[in-house]
């Protein structure tokens, strides 16, 4: 099935099921979200441990840095 068919039979749905529809979609954005967070928190814990990143509270170190990206 392709989008524009997901698109068409979701019009002859109800409004009740349109409504399910929005809240499920919700749903699985929020859990994609926090699993795109999760593995982003991982990925920086495995650059922690391997002396990947550098911390700075110096402003003038802060840019430098960003400016190296």
């Amino acid at each position: 099935m392709i989008f524009s068919d997901v698109v068409q039979a979701i019009k002859g749905f109800s409004i009740e099921e349109k409504l399910e529809i929005q809240l499920l979609l919700q749903q699985y954005l929020r859990e994609e979200r926090r699993e795109e967070i999760y593995h982003n928190l991982q990925a920086t814990k495995r650059e922690e441990e391997n002396g990947e990143l550098t911390f700075s509270a110096n402003i003038d170190d802060l840019k430098q840095l960003m400016e190296e990206l």
